[in-house]
């Protein structure tokens, strides 16, 4: 191990390389200060572990790592310094010391992607574990706001349970300890609202988690904006939440950008009166959920022709619309282009003949779960039926019981892209999901935002952790919280690495495609396929 001390900075660095042979053991080392000044500061904890994720972001009473095993130490020596100047590097001495019966052998708590991820210092009396109660009294609120009752809640509380557990697992965050104060807006707008009202009037609640779906965020943001309130969706992905385009002009067959407020909404900029962007999500934006499922299409089903449909709504307007543009800018085909409402049901069959006619190999359709699904039923008596021609369509009809029931006995074939990373396939994952199993039990707790919205909640405590330094060690402005939440960029998290753009958008860009099940309506859609627009984007 080899350590050096900068007496100006008051940074202490130790890089450690473990042999192959104990490159899984956790090893504690401590460090013992000389100082006269510093004797209400005997000695400092330092457990590592060679597990360390790439730029994992730990708490302001710990280190802060890379992937080189490199951990600085900053911020025990910003609180010695309360107590007294360290002037030389002879003044802290560090050793590596065994562990004491009864101390965990594993790494502590502060790992925000994982547990056991990332090397974690703690004030302490030796080498006590480094997981300590907060003090009494000192508590930090984060408010949640999801759609707990209605439709919505099939989705959005197993994303409350990822919330719950990964507090449940981290209930405490440099002193403090964490409350939720979870409430439920049943997907209505005004609720949303006084939800978000309730939570600026609340003592010691410094950002929220959530919303879940667009419509809510759209009443949501500018409240929480004006009194600047941060919040983080695990789930939301209209784009104009972030921005003043809705789909980029290369997503566009007119080859011109459509922007917000042609396609009826308020643009980021109306709905942020500060100035401000206090709106970070997780979930990557709805044009680039038809751009890659063209690319599935293309690339893995090997459709060359396609009958795009769309309702009369600007979500399924705009999946349709780059859908079709990525699609033939691949080499595809849009043959043809119908926008109608599916409820009606006016024109879609003389369409679907005319696509039958055209050499259509598959239908895309943007919009909603159960009348889009029941197109998939008309198809049958003209297409071949399953897999032979596919029938996609966005996160609107994904995992939807509903989708299932109303495409009957054609559902097989039913391919479905969620602007996501799919959880249960990524090796990061595995350990959180199956500690939350365990921990919840049903398998019904768990959803395809669970683990979204446990990373969202690691994103948020890493930022606190920031803000608290940043604030002195005592409870952070809200300011200061959305600050250190645009700074975000390469956290390690279950589902990828976090980060956010200027926007306040995810840089995490991964879109899961799934393929619905024909067995039943119960039964669950798996993973066909995944497309990441992390490094590059479509356009």
């Amino acid at each position: 191990m080899g350590l050096s001390f900068s007496a100006t900075s008051y940074e202490a660095f130790a890089s450690l390389s473990l042999p192959s042979s104990e490159s899984a053991l956790p090893r504690r080392f401590c460090v013992s200060s000389s100082g006269p000044k510093l004797s209400m500061m005997k000695r400092f904890s330092l457990t590592a572990s060679s597990h360390l994720p790439a730029i994992a972001s730990c708490t302001a009473s710990s280190a802060y790592c890379d992937r080189g095993l490199r951990c600085s130490l900053v911020s025990v020596f910003n609180e010695a310094r309360s107590y007294g100047r360290l002037r030389a590097e002879g003044d802290a001495e560090y050793t590596e010391c065994p562990l004491r019966e009864g101390v965990s052998s594993s790494v502590p708590m502060r790992s925000w992607a994982a547990a056991g991820a990332c090397a974690v210092v703690a004030l302490s009396a030796g080498c006590a574990p480094t997981s300590q109660p907060a003090p009494a009294g000192k508590t930090l609120r984060i408010g949640v706001d999801l759609p707990l009752s209605g439709g919505e809640s099939r989705a959005a509380t197993p994303a409350l349970n990822g919330i719950r557990y990964f507090v449940q697992t981290h209930p405490t965050l440099d002193g403090f300890t964490i409350q939720l104060e979870t409430t439920d807006d049943a997907a209505d707008p005004k609720r949303g609202v006084s939800n978000v009202n309730r939570f600026l009037t609340e003592a010691g609640v410094v950002a929220m988690i959530g919303p879940f779906d667009g419509p809510v965020a759209r009443k949501e943001i500018p409240v929480a904006n004006s009194a600047g309130l941060a919040m983080v969706s695990p789930a939301t992905s209209n784009p104009c939440l972030t921005r003043d385009v809705y789909v980029p002009a290369p997503l566009n067959p007119a080859r011109t950008a459509i922007t917000c407020k042609q396609a009826g909404l308020p643009s980021a900029s109306d709905l942020r009166p500060t100035h401000t962007v206090n709106f970070f999500r997780l979930t990557t934006t709805d044009d680039l959920q038809g751009a890659a499922a063209a690319e599935f299409a293309f690339g893995t089903l090997h459709v060359l022709r396609v009958g795009v449909i769309s309702d009369h709504e600007a979500y399924g307007q705009g999946l349709a619309s780059a859908f079709s543009a990525r699609f033939s800018r691949l080499g595809g085909s849009a043959v043809g282009r119908l926008d109608t409402d599916p409820n009606a049901g006016a024109g879609i069959q003389p369409f679907l003949a005319r696509m039958k006619d055209d050499g259509a190999q598959a239908i895309y359709y943007g919009g909603g779960s159960h009348a889009g699904c029941a197109i998939r039923a008309q198809m049958s008596p003209l297409f071949a039926t399953g897999e032979s021609t596919p029938f996609l369509g966005g996160d609107g009809i994904a995992h939807d019981p509903q989708c299932i029931a109303a495409a009957g006995t054609s559902a097989a074939g039913i391919y479905a892209t969620v602007p996501i990373v799919d959880a249960t396939s990524a090796p990061a994952a595995q350990a959180a999901i199956a500690g939350f199993k365990t921990s919840f039990g049903s398998t019904s707790a768990y959803g395809p935002y669970t683990m979204v919205a446990y990373d969202a909640t690691a994103v948020l405590y890493a930022a606190l952790d920031r803000a608290i330094v940043a604030a002195g060690g005592g409870l952070p402005s809200r300011d200061q919280v959305i600050a250190e939440l645009a700074r975000t960029s390469g956290l390690e998290g279950v589902t990828g690495r976090l980060g956010f753009d200027a926007n306040g958008d995810t840089t995490n860009r991964v879109v899961s495609i799934f393929e619905a099940p024909a067995a039943g309506a119960r039964a669950p859609w798996k993973l066909a396929g995944t497309v990441d627009y992390s490094a590059r984007l479509p356009y």
